[in-house]
């Protein structure tokens, strides 16, 4: 998704831009054969702190048109033998009783020991037997490595890892955040296995700066946007919004000539049951992936070469950059209008804070485009819907979709 060299042709208007009708958008050469997969990194069962049974949540996104999960526990991957007592807290029975009635006495390992209801968590492996079909849903396995310093927060996934991950620890949060993507890193060196960290939430807690982000080492991706109502995606007063993180982060990488850093969206999920803003629920951001196939390394490879978006709702049919611009096609819904803004930050912005992530162009309508300069760092493009978002995490949210970034060569 990164265009070659920059045209002088400038941005006309609002968003109105000049085409040369001699050049040819071009897309790259495995696109033909690829296709949009949807997916979810970020989510949580009763292996830590999700209150659903693994079965229940995977059956969840696939019902709802998912293409693939990661199940992201904390500290754990979903292996060995673990019983819980679903008898010691109402919630948990009320998930024994759906899950039982769903999967029956004979798809359900439990016991009875001194008035208690105990009752087996399936493995990932037993998980994959029962949900996984070649092209058409994939299980992934996945932990969230959950660490801290001081009482900040440092939360890092790692996406299809072969082993469990110890938190790291260190002397700050930054050494905490690079000491454990460095042992993802280690894991994927090792084992072969195509694998990645990523970032988590880095506004919970108001644990990560964006000068964290801007000098880990080896790491390509962390979360624009978290489905889970305690995050603080929009920071506040004293802490920039996450969106803001990226366009410093970025900015500062550039500059330093180093590589970009990719944005997804995730739901963070825990809670199965009830759904309301004030709960961290299923289904509100995923990534879309366009690859060959759906494995993990056809996932793993194309998210590695940014060919993925975010998004909360909106759809993108395509996305494409050719040697200086960036097309985007949004299916459209009746009724929904939609605003893109390309947002990037020039090679002269120098400190300024106004020229960080600035609006380069906006864009009406379903079929936004955007032609570089030549003197941007980067761009990227964040499609704004008039679409309420269902069950949002916050009031007045509407569905939006963001591109990655893209580098003028």
């Amino acid at each position: 998704m990164k265009p070659r060299a920059a045209s002088a042709l400038a941005v006309l208007g609002v968003g109105g831009v000049l085409w040369a009708a001699s050049e040819v958008l071009r897309a790259p050469a495995p696109r033909a054969e690829a296709r949009w997969w949807r997916g979810n990194l970020h989510t949580h069962s009763l292996w830590s702190d999700g209150d659903q049974f693994p079965e229940m949540i995977f059956e969840w996104y696939r019902s709802h048109e998912y293409d693939f999960l990661a199940l992201s526990d904390h500290n754990v991957l979903q292996d060995g033998e673990r019983w819980i007592d679903v008898s010691e807290k109402p919630e948990r029975m009320e998930a024994y009783r759906s899950y039982l009635e769903r999967f029956g006495p004979s798809g359900v390992d439990r016991k009875e020991e001194d008035g208690r209801v105990l009752v087996r968590l399936k493995t990932l492996g037993e998980i994959r037997d029962l949900f996984e079909e070649p092209g058409r849903f994939l299980v992934v396995p996945s932990e969230e490595i959950t660490d801290k310093h001081g009482d900040k927060p440092v939360h890092v996934n790692a996406t299809n890892l072969a082993e469990r991950i110890a938190p790291q620890g260190g002397g700050s949060v930054r050494e905490v955040m690079q000491r454990n993507v460095d042992a993802v890193l280690e894991q994927r060196a090792r084992t072969g296995r195509p694998m990645f960290p990523h970032v988590n939430h880095p506004n919970f807690g108001w644990a990560v700066t964006p000068e964290d982000l801007a000098a880990l080492r080896g790491e390509k991706f962390f979360e624009i946007y978290n489905g889970h109502p305690l995050v603080h995606n929009e920071g506040d007063a004293e802490h920039p919004s996450v969106e803001r993180m990226w366009d410093l982060v970025l900015a500062e990488r550039r500059r330093a000539g180093r590589e970009v850093l990719y944005g997804l969206a995730v739901d963070d999920a825990h809670d199965y049951h009830a759904f309301d803003s004030k709960k961290s629920n299923p289904g509100r951001g995923w990534v879309m992936v366009r690859a060959a196939e759906l494995t993990p390394a056809a996932i793993v490879v194309a998210m590695e070469a940014g060919e993925f978006y975010a998004t909360t709702g909106v759809v993108l049919e395509d996305v494409r950059s050719g040697s200086n611009r960036i097309e985007i096609r949004i299916r459209p819904e009746r009724g929904v209008t939609y605003a893109t803004e390309f947002r990037g930050t020039r090679e002269d912005a120098g400190a300024d804070p106004e020229r960080i992530g600035e609006v380069l162009a906006t864009v009406e309508g379903t079929s936004p485009r955007y032609r570089l300069r030549g003197d941007e760092l980067y761009v990227r493009a964040k499609v704004v819907s008039s679409k309420p978002k269902a069950n949002p995490y916050r009031a007045g949210e509407t569905e939006v979709a963001w591109t990655q970034p893209v580098v003028p060569e």
